[in-house]
């Protein structure tokens, strides 16, 4: 259908999507980076012109790393990556937002201590497993026996958010249980929400 005229158009889409999503994830990195970081955390101090001359120097960090890497695995099938994704979405995100919308008793604390156990399982499961132990490493059998390890990895996350939250009994945990009824109501209602600001 269309022969080489539309191949040549798919190809360039592909291509102009692929251009896109890297320029995206260099931009994001080092935004990251040069605001989140370097003028929140390493100097709160900097100037618009730093913070300016942080990014510029993240961005070609990041290519450089990028371009290498891209060389070193050129001839590896990394689709393992995509179920990787996937696998550190559901186990470090979806049980954090989930909790926070349903249950009354999460802390801060159990959040971060479950969410980072749950991206620690899912990254060493995947690495355990067939598709990097096996087919990258060249061992001969898998540590892990499942190519996709979401199903272990968020019951890690659950359990262990769940966990570290009962044992929180700091002040501040006992100020953010009080609040979630007033964010569930918001929530649901929108009263209490902010009004407009002016500018």
């Amino acid at each position: 259908l269309g022969g080489n005229a539309f191949l040549g158009f798919i190809s360039a889409v592909a291509f102009a999507t692929i251009l896109a999503v890297v320029s995206g994830l260099t931009l994001a990195g080092a935004s990251a980076i040069s605001h989140d970081i370097y003028s929140n955390v390493i100097n709160p101090n900097a100037s618009d012109e730093q913070v300016v001359k942080i990014s510029k120097i993240t961005v070609v960090i990041i290519g450089v790393i990028g371009v290498t890497l891209g060389i070193a695995f050129e001839s590896q099938n990394i689709a393992y990556m995509v179920g990787l994704a996937f696998g550190i979405a559901a186990s470090a995100n979806f049980p954090i937002l989930f909790l926070s919308i349903y249950w009354r008793g999460l802390t801060t604390r159990g959040a971060f201590i479950g969410g980072f156990l749950g991206l620690i399982t899912a990254v060493a499961l995947v690495i355990l497993g067939p598709n990097v132990w096996v087919q990258i490493l060249g061992n001969e059998k898998a540590i892990f026996p499942y190519a996709h390890p979401a199903l272990f990895s968020v019951t890690v996350a659950f359990v262990s958010i769940w966990f570290f939250s009962k044992l929180d009994n700091s002040p501040r945990a006992k100020h953010e249980r009080q609040l979630f009824r007033a964010q569930n109501v918001r929530a649901n209602t929108g009263i209490g929400a902010a009004g407009a600001v002016s500018h």
